[in-house]
């Protein structure tokens, strides 16, 4: 099955922050942009800074326990491979302040996965994942 892309639209509170986040920091090659907006390829998906007023909000906002985490919602993310998940974690080790830091969640469990969660720099929460299993991301 092929999986078509997904596009996200989400505000930032500074474009030029966004564009060093997201490209710099995170890899994402960048795309079409104007004054207050900027698309990214996020893995394959579009994703598109907005430049509005008041973007993300309180970092406090909400929260759902997870696996002994408190996981901030609403959040967006990727499902990587492993192999990715990893070289991203890397990647991001003291560029970024974890929200809850890379590590395996539902160890021997159906749906057991890599994950992390952190913010870009208006405040938006980010997690990505990765299964060891690809075909157990919906498994119960």
């Amino acid at each position: 099955m092929t999986m078509p892309p997904f596009h996200l639209a989400f505000p930032v509170d500074d474009i030029a922050e966004a564009r060093h986040f997201y490209g710099e920091v995170m890899g994402c090659r960048e795309g079409r942009s104007d004054t207050d907006w900027v698309d990214f390829d996020f893995y394959g998906h579009q994703l598109v800074a907005h430049c509005v007023k008041q973007a993300g909000g309180d970092p406090d906002a909400g929260a759902n326990p997870v696996d002994g985490h408190q996981v901030p919602v609403p959040h967006f993310g990727v499902v990587l491979s492993m192999t990715e998940w990893q070289a991203l974690a890397d990647r991001l080790e003291g560029k970024v302040d974890f929200a809850i830091p890379p590590h395996i969640r539902f160890k021997g469990e159906p749906g057991e996965q890599a994950t992390m969660f952190f913010r870009d720099p208006s405040g938006n929460a980010l997690e990505i994942k990765a299964f060891a299993d690809p075909s157990r991301l919906f498994a119960t």
